[in-house]
């Protein structure tokens, strides 16, 4: 379990290489029924591993079918209807079933305790981003500094799929700039058009602590008003943007409403600082709050 973008994935295929066993694929939403289900376990080799991404979106129907194939390696197969329906069991044969969510909560006490392991991935550190950047620039062939690598993963949020996005449109400024090697310099300049500042914050959030700052003066506010001062549905506040300001310390949520920390307002107030010098002023050195 974790969020979005941490490599929960790329682990089952990883597990999956260790073990040396064929790996099959689905997603919670794409298995509507138990046949679905029962067609995946049925194919799968000795020793398999079955990959579900997204196991909380598991229809109910279905996920009661992993019950006994979990523990017992069978599934009861229900054939025909009404008088003459009849229980036909399948043995299978022992497979690994590894799960992948994002939302741990919303699995069903049942399916969540038959797992022998339950793992959290984390958010990742600068240091590990930059290793991971540095693969990923020879993978693409780049030559990059380490500083602009470093600079990269500062704005990454911690997530190496957010970190190689970035280091794919890095890239493509650096191409059409006709560099050699990509600089820290260029990756600042390349990264403050693509509207990420230091600490990874986009335009949606920094709009968000701005709105908060000047027009209601830190908060506390209601979702409800910040959402219609925002023009943004309250779900997108609440699952995209909020996530990542909570982490940082910029914003707090409290039975009030919702309220600009400290540190949050000094980053408001240094970003409008820093809009209002010259594009010259601007380029010429890192900022370590900015």
């Amino acid at each position: 379990m974790g969020p979005p973008g941490l490599g929960k994935t790329t682990l089952a295929f990883l597990i999956a290489k260790e073990m040396g066993a064929q790996l099959k694929t689905a997603s919670g939403p794409s298995l509507e029924k138990p046949a679905d289900l029962a067609g995946i376990l049925t194919s799968l080799p000795p020793g398999g591993v079955l990959f579900i991404d997204e196991i909380h979106r598991l229809p109910r129907a279905v996920e009661e079918y992993l019950y006994t194939a979990m523990e017992d390696f069978y599934i009861d197969v229900i054939i025909d209807k009404g008088a003459g329906a009849r229980t036909v069991r399948l043995p299978l044969p022992r497979f690994t079933l590894v799960g992948a969510t994002t939302r741990m909560g919303l699995l069903t006490k049942p399916l969540r305790s038959r797992f022998g392991i339950v793992l959290r991935l984390d958010y990742y550190s600068v240091e590990e981003l930059a290793e991971i950047l540095r693969r990923s620039a020879e993978i693409l062939g780049l030559k990059a500094e380490d500083e602009a690598l470093v600079e990269i993963a500062r704005r990454s949020r911690g997530t190496p799929r957010i970190a190689n996005n970035l280091l794919k449109r890095v890239r493509d400024f650096a191409q059409a700039e006709g560099k050699d090697i990509l600089d820290a310099e260029t990756a600042r300049r390349a990264l403050r058009k693509l509207g990420v500042d230091a600490l990874g914050l986009t335009s949606d959030d920094l709009r968000y602590l701005k709105v908060l700052h000047e027009k209601f003066r830190g908060g506390p506010v209601g979702l409800k008003t910040l959402a219609a001062a925002l023009s943004e549905d309250e779900g997108t506040l609440q699952e995209v943007i909020e996530p990542y300001l909570l982490r940082m310390g910029l914003i707090e949520r409290t039975p009030r409403g919702r309220v600009l920390t400290m540190r949050g307002a000094e980053h408001v107030i240094k970003i409008s600082q820093s809009s209002k010098l010259s594009p010259d002023e601007r380029t010429k050195g890192p900022s370590p709050d900015l």
